[in-house]
């Protein structure tokens, strides 16, 4: 049986990390020390609110897939995650 990574790579707005397998995108973003996720029209920061997908205030673009979820999305190896 293959053992389970014990960190994956991933990039969050250039910056390389690593975080535990399993790990969601917000969780990586906020580990990488940054808390605004986004920008609201009316140009105020926004970040992961409610964790569980229902707000969207933590849409993020996820490998040039643009407003993903990333309080819904684990991390994987070689992700790249760029948020506003």
């Amino acid at each position: 049986m293959r053992e389970a990574a014990a960190s994956v790579l991933l990039t969050v707005n250039g910056e390389a990390i690593r975080v535990k397998p399993g790990v969601t995108v917000a969780a990586a973003i906020l580990t990488a020390g940054q808390t605004a996720f986004r920008t609201s029209v009316s140009n105020q920061p926004r970040g992961a609110l409610c964790g569980m997908g229902v707000c969207m205030e933590c849409r993020v673009t996820i490998n040039g897939r643009a407003h993903q979820k990333s309080c819904q999305v684990p991390c994987a190896e070689g992700m790249v995650i760029d948020s506003e």
